[in-house]
């Protein structure tokens, strides 16, 4: 009997998506001066709740969740002085597959002297899917980048475990030319690798975000560890390195919700710091 939860597709029907998104600033207003979508990715209405200045914008799968054979290209460029926010109102989710891959690749330009921060809700990877994410960034003079990427492993609220499937992300940030973060991660579905220290440690979560764009000083790396203080989540572990012209965070835990109240108040200290201007959570994250 066909599960409900784990959809099988024939080849006519893997989507191959595509999401393009230009900002431009104009008289002080960051806005879409173009968008271009191909189902099953699409875009809400832009939304200003902080001021002219930051376009939010909200992503959405319509599918309703990835298959293997999927493809879906996303594409954001960044004209100079624009400031957008990206995130997406919900999980995303890649269902179990037969052997076949999910695809998607992302790709950022920003132009000198813009911002963009890209703040997606978590990637849930069920058991024995397959799932690839390519993921570039190309940062102008004194542009900036601040994201996060969230993944749990397994539907965790019913006992699943990731022991079958293939998980592979792989994230560059570029400076004009110069590279400046270049990691590569592969996780195969083994229940060695689950348990290893060196794989999940028996911990659904992992995730990761980055700032950067500017020279962050070690003592703001302290405050940004000392911060972790205030989730008191004792089972989860976290690591904060400095890299060049930035920061990076790391996540290892039962929790996305712990990761991303974290992943939060790291923004926040990062943004009033550097743009002075407090964190906007978008009204479209659950509580």
């Amino acid at each position: 009997m066909q599960q409900l939860d784990t959809p099988l597709i024939s080849d006519s029907q893997r989507w191959h998506g595509r999401l393009e998104l230009t900002y431009r600033k104009d008289a002080q207003k960051s806005q879409i001066e173009r968008s271009y979508h191909q189902a099953p990715l699409n875009l809400q209405r832009p939304f200003y709740p902080e001021g002219s200045e930051v376009c939010h914008s909200v992503m959405m799968h319509t599918a309703g969740g990835m298959v293997g054979g999927d493809r879906l290209s996303i594409d954001v460029a960044l004209q100079p002085q624009a400031h957008a926010l990206l995130t997406t109102p919900s999980a995303a989710k890649a269902y179990r597959s037969n052997g076949r891959e999910v695809q998607q690749t992302i790709q950022c330009q920003l132009a000198p002297n813009s911002v963009l921060e890209w703040l997606p809700l978590e990637t849930i990877v069920f058991e024995q899917a397959c799932y690839r994410q390519n993921f570039r960034v190309e940062l102008g003079q004194d542009a900036i980048f601040a994201g996060w990427d969230m993944t749990r492993f397994g539907r965790s609220a019913r006992g699943e475990q990731f022991m079958q499937g293939e998980w592979r992300s792989q994230m560059e940030i570029w400076h004009q030319g110069t590279p400046l973060w270049i990691d590569r991660q592969w996780l195969p579905g083994q229940p060695d690798l689950w348990q290893s220290r060196h794989g999940l440690a028996g911990q659904p979560v992992v995730g990761s975000f980055l700032w950067v764009g500017r020279d962050v000083k070690p003592s703001k790396v302290q405050a940004v560890r000392d911060l972790w203080q205030t989730v008191t989540d004792e089972s989860s572990e976290i690591g904060v390195s400095r890299i060049q012209l930035g920061l990076i965070c790391r996540y290892r835990g039962p929790s996305s919700q712990k990761a991303r109240q974290w992943f939060i108040q790291v923004w926040n200290l990062l943004r009033i710091t550097y743009l002075e201007r407090p964190a906007c959570p978008p009204r479209v994250w659950p509580l």
